[in-house]
């Protein structure tokens, strides 16, 4: 097999430890509240880089634009939750949620719900910060992996009391068993309460373990349960309240909570706070997450004149690594895809949000997180010996089969043609892609009956299709690189089923029906949620969905001059969407280019692949301007949890890798000045002289001219200097 053993197996410690060596504060530039508004979705409160823990306020609406609990426009608060999302177009989670309270509560989302005082709102990396209007209650949030640590100041009361609430969670999520176990000590004092919450949603079986300590003692520990028994839904839930009562505080009084979680049981929530948290040190907590966040934040530095620049890159890469979310215990036990618990020699992830990341977000990783990636290549696998194929939209254990395509396979498939494999054999490599692909569910029985979808029995016909399209190609490059030609020669073929929906006339991508029609009526522009031939997108933007044979969509258009001048009308086209309950997902419009959504994310850069690089670098420059700024609404759309960042910061560097699992970058335009990039092999520093605001006019690598409009992934992980000389349009 081959590898990249020099790079990624031995330098990731060198690596880690130049990381532990920066002194500089880059967490001073984040701005954890861009894409808190609009549509962005993003968590908002106190954690560290890929922890399971993401511990913030979860407020009243839970709706849409409320999906990771927070939004701008609201500042109402009904307690602290132990787990969000960030920037998904669908909500759950909000597990295990504390809110301290003073007078009497009811159970149910409002019984206990508080105006958050937002003028003395502080957010950090690894720190939140709030008052309570109704209580008078100080309330401050940090956090390690595992555990996150409450710290609440009181006024003067006779009646406080914190509430531990197992009922409440996200937008689509019901408790189907909850319960708590109280601990007491020898004068009958509670110290410490454990428990679990098992819930379906959009995870079908998602179950929670805790084990909560206070740093003060209550007389007594109650329980009531929400008289209101059935959901929105009809679906019983058994919603739990525990009532931690403190009595009597002292004006400034301030009371400590810490709380871990587990996959696995109330034993492994214990472990894991005696391991990560054994003590009460808030200050130290909260340093100690930040450092977490300047190791990570500072593998990338940044010369930047303009200083909302800087903070909107810096809160990019942020945003990147609020997830996957470490998702086993410190013993290394975690729950898998088949709800058994299991013990792996390897650091367990969840949310993966796949069909979005794996475009940018997971290639940023192999070139930032080497060392992580080979148990992201480990939790892949697993997930398939547990469930039978790769992950699409994996969360807290479940497969959610959200979105289209097979996006794990091409996730996976790009970790090893960058010599990752986490010491599976080639064999066990090649048969989760392989077995995934054969499946008969989700249309994969359907494309190979008929040699695509037919439009006429399945939604979204196109989109399903030609994203399974792209995941062939990068199995396809995975085979060649393991030795597979057989495999990689079946799959190139299979990578080309996008040929059957092209209208050579209209040229557009078409849904296409068993009797080899296309679907009527077209409008280019028209798109239903859920019920068109694309999914969260229009015709315009489906052309485009080629990234695994461009030469093949050349072919179509009859040549490279009439596949420009249709690229140019993607971005000349009218910028709206017809059809009624169009998806809001469809955002960020230049013409038809949609940057709000992650199909297109690859569609400027095409520009380069076909000799245009100047008109990328000219649309490239107006996203970086337009569609992301220091704002609550500076995002163009979902974060979808880190890709629309992870555009942003790839894309900063001067380059993007389009082409699924084939390791090289083509070239778009810089945006600083100077930016260097810690990887495996050593610093790699990125220079651009000239106007910003121009397009690349030529490149010198580690000293040399260079002539290729991309450069490789080796080439940038091996360390050196990439110059570029930038030149007015």
């Amino acid at each position: 097999m081959k590898r990249l053993p020099s790079l990624i197996l031995t330098a990731c410690a060198a690596l880690a430890a130049a990381c532990s060596a920066s002194q500089e504060d880059y967490a001073s530039y984040v701005n954890p509240k861009i894409g808190s508004g609009g549509h962005g979705h993003v968590f908002v409160g106190a954690n560290v880089p890929f922890g399971l823990v993401q511990l913030g306020p979860t407020s009243v609406p839970q709706q849409w634009d409320w999906c990771s609990g927070y939004h701008d426009s609201d500042s109402t608060v009904i307690g602290f939750s132990h787990t969000h999302l960030s920037g998904t177009g669908i909500g759950d989670l909000f597990d295990i949620t504390v809110m301290p309270v003073t007078g009497p509560t009811a159970p149910g989302r409002l019984g206990a719900v508080s105006n958050a005082l937002r003028s003395e709102e502080i957010c950090e990396p690894g720190y939140y910060s709030v008052p309570l209007e109704r209580y008078g209650i100080r309330a401050e949030l940090t956090a390690t992996a595992r555990v996150g640590l409450h710290r609440y100041t009181f006024p003067a009361s006779e009646d406080a009391t914190l509430v531990l609430d197992l009922e409440n969670g996200g937008c689509w999520d019901d408790v189907t068993d909850a319960g708590f176990e109280v601990v007491k000590n020898d004068e009958g004092q509670v110290t410490a309460v454990g428990g679990w919450r098992y819930s379906t949603g959009w995870a079908k079986n998602q179950k929670i373990f805790f084990w909560a300590r206070f740093s003060r003692p209550a007389a007594q520990f109650s329980v009531a349960e929400n008289p209101v028994n059935e959901s929105e839904r009809g679906k019983a839930r058994k919603a739990l309240y525990g009532y931690y009562g403190l009595g009597h505080t002292d004006a400034g009084e301030q009371i400590l909570v810490k709380v871990a979680l587990s996959p696995v049981s109330v034993e492994g929530a214990k472990a894991n706070m005696e391991a990560e948290m054994p003590g009460w040190d808030f200050e130290a907590v909260k340093a100690d997450a930040r450092s977490a966040w300047n190791r990570e934040l500072g593998k990338v530095t940044v010369k930047a004149a303009d200083k909302d620049t800087r903070t909107v890159f810096y809160t990019a890469l942020y945003h990147t690594m609020v997830a996957p979310s470490v998702f086993n215990d410190v013993n290394g036990d975690y729950r898998g895809a088949d709800d058994q618990v299991r013990h792996g020699d390897f650091q367990n992830y969840t949310t993966w949000s796949l069909w979005d990341t794996y475009r940018a977000a997971m290639p940023l990783a192999t070139l930032l997180h080497p060392e992580k990636v080979n148990d992201f290549t480990a939790t892949f696998y697993h997930i398939y010996k547990e469930q039978g194929d790769l992950p699409v939209w994996h969360l807290m254990g479940n497969e959610t089969d959200c979105m289209v395509g097979n996006p794990g396979t091409v996730a996976f498939a790009d970790f090893i043609v960058k010599g990752f494999d986490a010491g599976i054999p080639a064999d066990e490599l090649i048969a989760a892609m392989v077995d995934t692909d054969l499946r008969d569910d989700r249309g994969l029985d359907l494309r190979r009956r008929y040699g695509f979808i037919p439009a006429d029995l399945m939604r979204e016909a196109v989109a399903n299709d030609m994203e399974y399209a792209i995941a062939d190609g990068a199995l396809a490059n995975a085979a060649a690189f393991l030795g597979y030609p057989d495999v990689e020669a079946r799959y190139r073929e299979q990578s080309h089923s996008y040929r059957h929906y092209w209208d050579s006339e209209l040229q557009f991508m078409r849904g296409r029906k068993t009797d080899g029609l296309f679907t009527e009526p077209f409008d280019p522009i028209y798109s239903r949620h859920e019920t068109s031939d694309y999914t969260e997108g229009t015709a315009w933007q489906y052309i485009w969905l080629v990234p695994q044979d461009v030469d093949g969509l050349v072919n179509l258009f009859g040549s490279r001059e009439a596949t420009l001048a249709k690229l140019d009308g993607l971005f000349e086209a009218p910028d709206h969407i017809e059809g009624e309950n169009a998806s809001p997902d469809i955002s960020g419009l230049i013409g038809q280019y949609a940057h709000g959504n992650e199909p297109g994310h690859h569609t400027l850069y095409l520009y380069s692949m076909l000799g245009a690089p100047e008109k990328a670098a000219a649309r490239i420059r107006q996203v970086y301007d337009e569609m992301y700024f220091n704002d609550v609404e500076g995002l163009a759309g979902n974060e979808d949890v880190g890709q629309m960042s992870a555009w942003y910061v790839l894309s900063a560097m001067g380059f993007y890798q389009v082409e699924p699992a084939c390791p090289r970058f083509w070239f778009g335009l810089p945006l600083f000045e100077k930016m260097t990039v810690r990887t495996a092999g050593g610093p790699f520093t990125i220079t651009a002289r000239g106007p910003l605001d121009g397009c690349i006019e030529s490149v010198r690598l580690n000293g040399q001219p260079y002539d290729k409009p991309y450069i490789e992934y080796a080439d940038i992980v091996a360390g050196g200097t990439l110059e570029y000389t930038l030149k007015i349009k």
